[in-house]
């Protein structure tokens, strides 16, 4: 759909967002999405962390069952 985006468009882009927030409001709008995409990184490797932890346990009470089929 969109191919990569020249220095042309991303100058343009700028100056809409400058226009639209205005010059005073650039850092906290920079700071937000800063904040916004530190949280949505640090959702994702946690969702990852989650599933390994899941993957780990589930392995470990498998071994466990097979251990003690074998006991018994």
């Amino acid at each position: 759909m969109f191919k990569s985006l020249g220095v042309p468009e991303i100058i343009l882009i700028l100056v809409i967002i400058m226009i639209f927030f205005g010059v005073g409001k650039l850092p906290q709008v920079g700071e937000n999405i800063g904040k916004a995409l530190r949280s949505f990184k640090k959702a994702q490797s946690g969702e990852e962390e989650e599933k390994e932890t899941t993957t780990k346990s589930s392995a470990k009470s498998s071994n466990s069952k097979k251990t003690a089929a074998k006991k018994a």
